[in-house]
């Protein structure tokens, strides 16, 4: 038997031959190395065994690492549970906010009178823009409490500007509401104007502080604007007399009426009803005798009938 070992340095390499008892020698090691090997590892578990390695403490202590990790990954569980409780809460109550603001949204666009496609609460709100450099080469996604918060105070900035919007247009409809105009009656006609005119009682001229409109015994006389009910009964020469004041100097009566709706007091708006209509006090006939004052004198109602805001 030849044996060629190979320098790695040089690269070169030398033979060596083997005799018969060397030949015997080798095969003899390369028969026994298994089993010495096994004797070995034996002989090694025993040491270690003994040296309490692999005894029943060693076992016990694993059973109770592996128990302490067992509960420790249950609290987690447990903590997570609660987090996620405690997420799926807020985010309910987020979702109800926004649909507060979008049902706020949608009275204020009624009120304002927007057209429905114009602007539309329901619909997310369109975005966009060309492609830009990126700015980082990984992006980080923020926590979601972090997440949660900002949404939430977006959301309370969202309602405070609503809610300032919505007070403008209430504002706004309560000086639209007192704005004097348009016919106190639902149906009939007119029947006498403001001015000089022949007294229907004495044939004589005299002068007619209102406009006067004839129609059915019992139909509805309504306010021309908002205002507190400052009279409801009845009057000399008015028969029964309804007075509303509207503020800034303008008062309305609404005379002969056959009953009286309101009383002293109330808070009426435009086009409520006050009374209906009929023909007492000093009366030909059913109808409402139709007064506006302005800073205590009275103007011509016609000027107000027909009345548009600026």
């Amino acid at each position: 038997m030849n044996i060629i070992i190979v320098g790695q340095r040089h690269g070169r390499s030398k033979t060596f031959s083997l005799g018969p008892v060397a030949r015997w020698m080798l095969t003899f090691l390369l028969a026994i190395l298994p089993f010495s090997m096994g004797i070995a590892g034996y002989y090694l578990t025993m040491m270690l065994s003994d040296e309490g390695l692999f005894g029943p403490e060693t076992t016990k202590a694993w059973e109770l690492d592996l128990t302490q990790q067992r509960d420790q990954l249950n609290k987690i569980r447990e903590h997570t549970d609660v987090q996620l409780v405690g997420l799926t809460r807020n985010m309910a109550e987020l979702q109800a906010r926004l649909t507060r603001l979008d049902a706020l949204g949608e009275r204020l666009i009624i009120r304002s009178k927007l057209d429905k496609g114009e602007f539309n609460f329901g619909d997310t709100p369109a975005i966009g823009g060309p492609s830009a450099q990126e700015i980082g080469s990984i992006y980080q996604a923020p926590d979601i409490i972090t997440v949660l918060n900002e949404l939430s105070e977006q959301i309370d900035n969202r309602e405070q500007q609503l809610e300032v919007l919505d007070r403008i247009l209430g504002e706004k409809k309560i000086t639209s509401d007192t704005f004097v105009a348009g016919l106190p009656i639902k149906k009939g006609w007119m029947s006498s104007r403001y001015g000089r005119r022949t007294d229907p009682f004495t044939g004589r001229l005299a002068w007619h502080a209102g406009v006067d409109f004839a129609g059915k015994s019992g139909s509805d006389i309504v306010s021309v604007a908002s205002g507190v009910v400052t009279w409801s009964s009845k009057r000399s020469g008015y028969g029964l007399l309804v007075e509303v004041n509207h503020g800034n100097g303008y008062k309305t009566r609404y005379a002969h009426c056959n009953e009286t709706i309101v009383k002293v007091g109330d808070v009426v708006r435009k086009n409520q009803v006050l009374a209906l209509m009929g023909s007492t006090g000093r009366s030909t006939g059913p109808h409402v005798h139709f007064e506006v004052y302005k800073n205590g004198r009275t103007v011509d109602p016609a000027s107000y009938i027909h009345r548009t805001r600026r």
